[in-house]
């Protein structure tokens, strides 16, 4: 494939000792990736000959793979941790730190995201369009803009008695489907890709039950249909199992957590297509970080009462066959780290292939970005890392943990990472 007016523009070729088709889930043998204007242009036989004047990356020995995409992160602002949002934290820090936090995550590996929140509205957008634009160096981004919660819900500030919250922190609180209707609208308006509808309680919003139900069903439907009006789909944050069955009857694309759930959700998941992203690695992180803080009962407690349980219903529903797309909460637990879930997913019921085509073509699929990333297929995108050895020998999935730490990172045919040098003999 040649874009049209660009068959004259350098061309960049990559030599993968093994290349991973997610697609068919195969291993390709010695391959090269021929990349022109950040697409994928052919992919020929290793021993083919290299186009004169392309700039060869040799990845003989290396395992290149698309790259990931984390289909539930927040980059805005500093880690979320068991206390109230600072407020105090002004716009344009946020933002800066978002844009930390997009150079670390891509520099990690993941070459998009789908930034699911932040409590000060639009601040994702900001940052996704200054992405696109050049101005700083982050993954493609969608935003959801605001979360569309109930006045005291999971995606409200809580705690702060006596205090007044900005405007822009309660963009998107709702009573009633006539409120949720025009919030949506609202939040499209802004440029939002999708909308973050909250239907349960939450883990850190203090003051909140993970169980109990926040959005009912007329609520979550009006959601459903303004969004749909307009193009974009709604990610519910369901914990609770009568939150997960609401929101997937009123026909939402994803489930976020899914920690409660049961039989009957994990049932209607399955039989409507639903999307279950679910941070199964987050529980341990809460567990660890919020002992070293004394981090409050309840929220400790919330989180024991959710993290195994989760990990029961996630392998519950991969033996169900719900459409699983990876997704960690980063922004929760530090950014960069992203990949460390991986393992843990192949320990809970996935095949290592299986769980890095959920951080790949399947959450691309969930995206409605299937014709542009999550593959490394002609016409795509050339978005992909490449590790060391085969990641995918131990069945038990530990060689996943190499994806933690990537050799080379590319973006649109772009180095953003090349490490290669650094595991090179002195005096070479």
């Amino acid at each position: 494939m040649t874009v049209a007016g660009l068959a004259h523009s350098p061309i960049v070729a990559v030599r993968a000792g093994r290349l991973v088709d997610v697609v068919a889930g195969a291993l390709l043998p010695d391959v090269v990736l021929l990349i022109r204007a950040e697409r994928v242009e052919a992919i020929v036989p290793g021993d083919s000959p290299i186009p004169d004047g392309a700039e060869l990356i040799d990845l003989t020995g290396h395992t290149v793979m698309p790259g990931l995409i984390d289909g539930h992160s927040h980059l805005i602002g500093d880690l979320e941790y068991a206390d109230v949002p600072a407020i105090g934290m002004t716009a344009e820090r946020e933002i800066l730190v978002g844009v930390r936090n997009a150079t670390v995550t891509l520099r990690a590996g993941v070459t998009s995201v789908r930034d699911v929140g932040t409590f000060r509205a639009f601040l994702d957008l900001e940052l996704r369009d200054a992405i696109e634009d050049g101005l700083v160096v982050g993954p493609r981004m969608q935003g959801a803009g605001a979360y569309v919660t109930v006045p005291g819900g999971a995606g409200e500030v809580t705690g702060l008695p006596g205090s007044e919250v900005p405007p822009e922190m309660r963009f998107g609180l709702v009573q009633t489907p006539a409120d949720v209707r025009r919030v949506v609208d609202a939040i499209c308006d802004r440029g939002a890709d999708l909308i973050k509808v909250l239907a349960t309680g939450a883990v850190l919003t203090r003051g909140t039950e993970p169980g109990q139900v926040e959005l009912d069903r007329p609520m979550l439907e009006a959601a459903v249909e303004a969004a749909t009006a307009r193009g974009r789909y709604v990610a519910a944050h369901a914990h609770g199992a009568e939150g997960i069955k609401l929101a997937v009857r009123a026909g939402v694309r994803s489930i976020e957590h899914g920690s409660l759930m049961d039989d009957e959700a994990i049932a209607l998941m399955a039989e409507h297509g639903t999307y279950l992203v679910a941070d199964i690695y987050n529980g341990d992180w809460i567990a660890a970080e919020g002992l070293r803080g004394s981090w409050p009962a309840e929220t400790m407690r919330k989180n024991d009462e959710t993290t195994e349980a989760q990990r029961l219903g996630f392998r519950k529903a991969v033996a169900a066959g719900v459409r699983i797309a990876f997704g960690t909460d980063s922004g929760v637990y530090p950014h960069g780290t992203n990949a460390i879930q991986l393992p843990l997913m192949v320990h809970h019921g996935m095949t290592p292939l299986g769980a890095v085509r959920a951080a790949t073509v399947v959450a691309a699929e969930m995206m409605g970005w299937a014709d542009r990333v999550g593959t490394l297929s002609v016409g795509h995108y050339a978005d992909l890392l490449a590790v060391p050895g085969d990641p995918f020998e131990a069945a038990d999935g530990t060689g996943l943990a190499a994806l933690q730490a990537p050799t080379l990172v590319m973006k649109g045919g772009s180095v953003v990472r090349d490490d290669r040098r650094l595991s090179e003999p002195p005096g070479r």
